[in-house]
């Protein structure tokens, strides 16, 4: 069989085989104790389970507009203008199957072969393989540590180069949990600004985030920068609601349009139950439910920093946000694909190496479980790692 050159440059995920092969060992009875998780634990609330049903008892099974219904693209408006102080029309937003697949359609409409994408280390996993997909490269800045893992204006400037088309901020970020402020926003909106350079914006970690500090939305900063960023968004993390695929985006209205007729000829509408679903998430005022579960997050991530303090093998980048601990473990001598597969067969505790991320030093520990299960997973792994060889 001959496959498609466009195929042949993606990867297959290095994740796989490790998660894989813990939900095989679960299904045969092992005691796997799985800190993998990129979705939150907690139950989707039940008003929104009921508004799913109440959808379906309406008759609301049929198509929809392929970009979403009025009523939650009105409610993503709304959201946008009271959380994020962005002002959208309904033709500026669609919604899609996720915030991959708004991220997906952003990528297909925007690159042309050989266009180049800016993304920071660590990133998420899907994006160079999607601008890959596209047809553009990625390019990858690679802060330090000792930055915080964050890129400033000079380190874009530095890169840019007469093919680069976009810019990929994640804030908060999976996986290191990093997130920008606003005056680092800002200078970095000035330069993207300055070279005509097109900002997506992945806030989909946004209500998740630590510490008394504030989420930005790089779009809200000037009229320059919404005119420049494409926001994107969902309801998956922020209300528990990974399976049922509702994702959004905002901006130039004539990407919206392109995406639009992409997705007519790819996925068509969303969900009709999901969108009603999504629709009550935005609107029903459950912030109580939300800012809870965000400080049982806030609590898990204190208690795993705690767990491994003073450890020597395995140093923890502190998370601003998300529900991920990113862990350096350069001085246990293995690459983090090696510790995560020799972990999961020798301890049965499953996480996720910093290779796909873009750092192979790094392993990425979920924070998305029981306080229980965290302590048993941390345990064994530094069981593991003070008496191995």
């Amino acid at each position: 069989m001959e496959f498609s050159e466009r195929i042949k440059r993606v990867q297959p995920s290095a994740t796989l085989g490790i998660t894989s092969k813990a939900k095989a060992m679960l299904k045969d009875g092992r005691d796997v104790v799985v800190l993998a998780a990129g979705e939150p634990d907690f139950d989707t609330p039940k008003v929104i389970k009921e508004a799913a049903v109440k959808a379906m008892r309406d008759g609301l099974t049929k198509y929809t507009p392929v970009g979403g219904t009025v009523s939650l693209k009105d409610a993503i408006c709304r959201k946008f203008s009271d959380e994020n102080n962005l002002s959208y029309n309904s033709d500026e937003v669609m919604a899609s199957d996720g915030a991959k697949h708004s991220l997906y359609n952003i990528f297909q409409v925007i690159c042309n072969p050989g266009d180049e994408v800016l993304m920071i280390h660590p990133y998420w996993v899907s994006y160079p393989e999607m601008v890959r997909l596209a047809g553009g490269e990625p390019r990858f800045l690679a802060p330090s540590i000792e930055q915080g893992f964050k890129v400033v204006a000079e380190d874009i400037q530095a890169a840019l180069t007469n093919r680069t088309r976009a810019l990929i901020i994640n804030s908060p970020s999976n996986p290191a949990g990093v997130v920008y402020e606003k005056e680092e926003l800002t200078e970095i909106a000035e330069v993207c600004i300055e070279n005509g350079i097109i900002i997506i914006s992945d806030e989909i970690y946004e209500k998740i985030i630590y510490d008394g500090r504030e989420h930005v939305s790089i779009a809200s900063l000037s009229d320059k920068a919404h005119a420049a960023a494409i926001v994107v968004n969902g309801v998956s993390k922020t209300f528990a609601m990974t399976g049922w695929r509702i994702g959004y985006m905002a901006g130039n209205r004539d990407v919206i349009k392109q995406a639009t007729t992409l997705q007519s000829h790819s996925t068509s509408n969303p969900s009709s139950i999901s969108q009603a679903a999504a629709e009550c998430a935005l609107s029903a005022g459950i912030d109580d439910i939300v800012e809870s579960n965000r400080l049982q997050f806030q609590e898990r991530r204190d208690f795993l920093m705690e767990l491994l303090s003073g450890e020597e093998k395995i140093t923890p980048f502190k998370p601003a946000g998300a529900f991920y601990l990113f862990c350096d473990i350069s001085r246990c001598g293995m690459d983090s694909v090696t510790f995560s597969q020799k972990l999961l067969e020798e301890k049965q505790v499953a996480v996720i190496p910093g290779a796909p991320f873009g750092e192979d030093r790094y392993i990425r520990i979920s924070f998305a479980t029981g306080m229980d299960v965290i302590e048993k997973g941390i345990e064994r792994i530094k069981e593991w790692i003070n008496t191995r060889r």
